[in-house]
């Protein structure tokens, strides 16, 4: 046999988790297999992350907090383009990837990705506007201005998708997208059995100038990561989309219990979440504090 007619391997991909703007194996060096949903043949190798890894994340968010919140909402804005531009420029591995992570056409698989390249366009646009709706100039009875405007919370944990046509990056990406948009950071438990387009995000996201930290992905058992963000001093607030847990260890409710003991804002699981759906800015502005202040007039 000539050498251009030899059977060539593939190389095989382990991936790796995104925190910090890096790409570092799980702490504990374990990984599990991620399978093609319809057929289960094996597809590639998923970090198990641990608690200790997510803790890790929660420092990189955190030590990126500054920084993102007090960049400029239209230096914000150009940065989310760029990630999409990014997912354009990727459009048929990510259309591959979501078709294997979810059983469905490639058909289907590209008008989803094509979806979520939209959805990221349409959150970049909002980061110079969402002070228009959830600030104002508040009428008092004294000689002051008294304006309220909207601040980041901070450190936003999120519990992605895990069910549902679009979960593993229309999901996804509509629920870090606005969190990160209005200046929070993230850290994010990704489904566990559709992480692979969640850990090519990560690698989208590298190289779109988002200043690392900004967006934690983790893959790995939710039921570890999800109670350690809940639990964490350094996470302001939960989003727990992609809880399913009806009881026990890892329900909405033993989640909360937990955010309870620091006072985190919390977003609970909602049934009715439709990621085919115009998004509405709810999500923008759940993550957000006011800030009033007074400032006397005429001095």
């Amino acid at each position: 046999m000539s050498e251009t007619q030899q059977i060539r391997l593939d190389v095989m991909k382990t991936y790796k988790l995104f925190v910090g703007g890096k790409f570092p194996r799980s702490e504990s060096g374990r990984v599990y297999e991620v399978t093609d949903r319809k057929t289960g043949d094996w597809l590639a190798n998923a970090p198990q992350g641990t608690r200790k890894d997510t803790r890790d994340a929660v420092a990189a968010a955190r030590k990126a907090v500054p920084g993102w919140s007090g960049a400029t909402a239209y230096n914000r804005g150009q940065i989310l383009y760029r990630a999409a531009e990014m997912l354009q420029g990727r459009r048929e591995q990510f259309t591959a990837e979501v078709a294997v992570s979810e059983g469905i056409g490639l058909k289907k698989a590209a008008a989803l990705v094509d979806a979520t390249i939209d959805r990221w366009v349409w959150y970049a646009g909002w980061t110079d506007k969402v002070a228009q709706i959830a600030g104002s100039a508040n009428p008092v009875a004294g000689p002051y201005f008294n304006l309220s405007t909207p601040e980041p919370t901070g450190v936003v944990g999120i519990v992605a998708p895990q069910t549902g046509n679009g979960f593993s990056l229309l999901g996804l990406v509509s629920a870090i997208a606005p969190v990160i948009a209005t200046g929070n950071t993230a850290v994010v438990a990704l489904a566990p059995d559709a992480p692979l387009p969640g850990l090519s995000l990560g690698e989208v996201l590298a190289t779109s100038d988002l200043p690392g930290g900004v967006v934690n992905l983790i893959s790995g058992r939710t039921e570890d990561i999800a109670p350690t963000l809940a639990s964490h001093q350094d996470v302001n607030a939960l989003d727990l989309t992609g809880v399913i847990s009806p009881e026990g260890h890892g329900s909405a409710r033993a989640l909360e219990v937990l955010a309870a003991d620091t006072l985190k804002r919390v977003r609970r699981p909602d049934v009715t979440d439709d990621w085919s759906a115009a998004p509405g800015t709810d999500r923008l502005l759940a993550f957000l504090e006011t800030k009033t202040v007074w400032h006397p007039m005429g001095i």
